[in-house]
């Protein structure tokens, strides 16, 4: 059983949207490599991925290429216009070492874009990213979500049948009901 859902997560396969800047970039490469249906656009904001099954785009920001400082270097408002198209987004902080002017870019984008549906996330090299941006995208693509969301109203219905909290309210409404027909007196 365990064997048959690997080898049918193994095999899923989707259609991605990817912007025509990366077109010869290796996570393309990568999401071919792995029998994704990959379209080449121009209509899409430039250094991005969508997943239209799914709902979820992600924006590739370099850290090398980012211009000091953030508010000249349009890196704001390419992301403003990303986060007004698409509803559920990921900006992917590509750097393969995270120093301290990786953190600052982060926690400026953050700061700036808090409040949103926007979600920054560090990679450190494309195999990384283009894992990561699969994973996301097929835990919010059908049937996917539907399963995930079924899985988790069993695990909060076991959690609530287990949990001793839950056991000590069914215990004093056992109380409850014995003492109000008349089987049972309080410190006696």
């Amino acid at each position: 059983m365990a064997d048959q859902q690997k080898v049918n997560s193994d095999s899923w396969q989707t259609t991605v949207i990817v912007s025509t800047s990366l077109q010869n970039h290796e996570s393309s490469r990568l999401l071919r490599a792995q029998n994704h249906r990959v379209r080449f656009s121009e209509g899409v904001e430039s250094g991005t991925f969508v997943f239209p099954l799914s709902g979820t785009a992600f924006m590739l920001v370099v850290s090398q290429d980012v211009q000091e400082p953030l508010e000249n270097g349009g890196l704001y408002e390419k992301i403003q216009k990303f986060v007004q198209v698409h509803r559920n987004c990921f900006l992917l902080l590509q750097s393969p070492v995270f120093g301290q002017k990786e953190w600052d870019i982060m926690a400026a984008v953050q700061t700036r874009f808090f409040g949103s549906n926007l979600r920054v996330l560090p990679v450190h090299c494309n195999a990384n990213m283009v894992k990561g941006m699969l994973a996301l995208a097929k835990a919010t693509s059908k049937p996917h979500v539907d399963t995930v969301r079924d899985r988790m109203s069993l695990v909060r219905a076991h959690l609530i049948e287990r949990s001793p909290v839950w056991e000590l309210l069914r215990d004093i409404q056992n109380q409850m009901m014995v003492a109000s027909t008349g089987g049972w007196t309080p410190g006696v």
